[in-house]
């Protein structure tokens, strides 16, 4: 294992057991305050197709905030986990129109669209575990979203990358692999963090 690899493990292990500890209380809170900030990026109020995902257990809760992109007219497109671990996409067409799966994610239940269904979208909100000053993302290590964020720069694709955190996860430095991409900007319930480089203004 290399050593930004091994970094990426203890701090995906600290920021795990930081969530396990928020209350519900807490949980809902952030719940409620993602919509509100998201509301504060301009090129997410302009965009007519979102891609974004379910939350599950201690993850900043995305479910208001799905459904406040889809009273408003926004064409929102959620993943479908394929067997490789890669993502394919479904819109969405409301909560009874998503099922749990046998992995334990709650899934659409609609058409599916392909994996590049989502070079379509103007924002992509991505999960995460933390993000750095620089827009480092760590996911959970499983790849499925480096392979989303592979698959729009080859596309040539420009969406807003907005990964949806708590505070506490806009860090300093976050361990950075080759096939890491940066993100754009971070929405947490506290406020929306922009993140300079190549991808400078692209939230705007």
């Amino acid at each position: 294992m290399s050593d930004a690899r091994a970094r990426k493990a203890e701090l995906r292990k600290e920021l795990l057991s930081a969530r396990r500890g928020l209350t519900e209380g807490e949980r809902h809170a952030a719940s409620t305050a993602l919509v509100e900030r998201v509301r504060d990026l301009p090129r997410l109020a302009r965009a007519e197709t979102v891609a974004t995902y379910v939350s599950m257990g201690t993850e900043p809760g995305t479910h208001d905030l799905i459904n406040a992109l889809r009273h408003g007219g926004t064409r929102v497109l959620l993943p479908v986990l394929l067997a490789d671990n890669d993502l394919d996409w479904s819109v969405y067409e409301g909560p009874a129109a998503l099922e749990r799966t046998a992995r334990g994610l709650l899934e659409p239940t609609g058409e599916r669209l392909g994996p590049a269904a989502v070079i379509g979208a103007q924002a992509v909100l991505l999960p995460g575990l933390a993000v750095d000053r620089h827009g480092v993302r760590l996911g959970r290590g499983g790849g499925s979203y480096d392979r989303v964020l592979e698959r729009l720069s080859a596309a040539g694709a420009d969406p807003a990358l907005v990964v949806l955190l708590y505070a506490h996860e806009v860090v300093d430095t976050v361990p950075r692999e080759p096939h890491d991409h940066l993100v754009d900007a971070a929405v947490t319930p506290e406020g929306v963090r922009l993140f300079p480089g190549p991808r400078g203004g692209a939230t705007e």
